[in-house]
């Protein structure tokens, strides 16, 4: 019985080894890469050396990065713009489940149903009927020294953020989390005299945090690394995202040939803030997936 214990012990340890390097050797390439020259990369691709950051190691590919593109605004704006969405997403999205999750109202399962079929909709069926409404809708704009009432919202930040704040995952997310929650943590407020509001902000949101972390996390994501929508609404660089700036360095060394020192180093700094949000929210996000297989 111990033998059979310690095979499938070591077998577990083999495939966790084997898909960690899976997941980790395409990194640990691209982070070398980018402190390397070209010519070493290729020298080094066919051994060891092409996941290690040996020989000689310089940061000259990511100072030209941001010889080359304006590197940092394209940071800020897709900084921004996904913090914004993940921030009004979260009390959105988690407001809107808290509604079919805790309260009685007639269409309450049909809602949900329709939440769930929008999700099997890719984006692309939606972009342009999408891209017509948002060209006609008005927002307030500054100029020359008053607010005035325009109409379109192409080439704002507006248009890279309203559309997603609200979304039929993280609705969907949330409704599944809370409806692990007692129900008896609300009759109870509510018989203290507690709003509906009341109960949501400080008995299911301080519970809640692996969903929030969960649902911030893949909406992170997506926001960072959205390409299709920021070509189609914005023209103007000073707002173009991380994923779009990409365009610009293919086109700036398409005479030179094809910079892959640079590339990589374009490619790693993309990278590690989602990196770093994952970090951060590590623990949440595997406490939810977690509780999530085991409560159903």
């Amino acid at each position: 019985m111990k033998t059979k214990l310690s095979v499938g012990l070591v077998l577990q340890y083999a495939l966790a080894v084997f898909f960690m390097l899976l997941f980790c050797l395409p990194l640990l390439f691209m982070i070398s890469s980018s402190l390397k020259d070209p010519q070493a990369i290729f020298a080094d691709v066919k051994s060891w050396k092409a996941f290690f950051p040996v020989g000689d190691v310089n940061f000259d590919q990511y100072l030209g990065v941001f010889e080359r593109l304006p590197m940092a605004q394209f940071v800020f704006n897709s900084l921004l713009v996904s913090g914004v969405v993940v921030i009004a997403g979260l009390f959105v999205n988690s407001l809107a489940a808290f509604a079919i999750a805790r309260l009685k109202f007639r269409g309450q399962n049909s809602l949900l149903v329709f939440l769930i079929a929008t999700l099997v909709i890719p984006f692309e069926t939606i972009a342009m009927p999408l891209l017509v409404l948002v060209n006609s809708l008005p927002r307030l704009s500054w100029e020359d020294g008053s607010i005035e009432i325009t109409i379109g919202w192409l080439n704002t930040y507006l248009v890279q953020i309203m559309p997603f704040i609200a979304g039929g995952f993280s609705i969907f997310l949330f409704v599944q989390y809370f409806k692990t929650l007692p129900k008896e943590l609300d009759e109870a407020a509510i018989i203290d005299g507690a709003s509906y509001f009341s109960i949501y902000w400080r008995i299911i949101v301080p519970l809640a945090g692996p969903a929030f972390a969960t649902s911030a996390i893949l909406s992170f994501l997506a926001i960072w690394n959205a390409y299709l929508w920021p070509v189609m609404v914005v023209q103007t660089e000073a707002l173009r995202p991380v994923q779009v700036g990409l365009d610009y360095f293919w086109a700036s060394t398409s005479e030179e040939g094809t910079q892959w020192g640079e590339i990589m180093a374009y490619s790693t700094l993309i990278t590690l803030p989602i990196l770093i949000i994952f970090v951060i929210f590590q623990r949440a996000f595997v406490a939810s997936v977690a509780s999530s297989g085991v409560k159903g």
